[in-house]
């Protein structure tokens, strides 16, 4: 699978912007296929971060959502500028 797949699109959403700011965490839709590491490879590659963890979770509309949080050099919230969500 190719990297530019494995990610979506980011969630937004009041709760995933409470992550941003309380727990150095983005919320990504993800392929239904990748795995952790894969969603950890693809990010990392993506948007120029180092990724300590991934946890996911399939929602009620059968799309797989992760959640990644940065390293601690890192900070969420610059890369949400980055990305258009704040």
């Amino acid at each position: 699978m190719n990297l530019q797949d494995v990610v979506k699109r980011v969630l937004i959403t009041q709760d995933a912007v409470a992550l941003i700011e309380k727990e150095n965490k983005l919320v990504f839709i993800v392929d239904l296929r990748a795995d952790k590491q894969l969603i950890k490879k693809a990010v990392e590659h993506l948007y120029d971060v180092k990724v300590d963890k991934v946890n996911t979770a399939i929602t009620p509309k059968g799309e797989k959502k992760a959640y990644v949080r940065l390293s601690p050099e890192y900070k969420a919230s610059e890369l949400a500028v980055k990305l258009g969500i704040f």
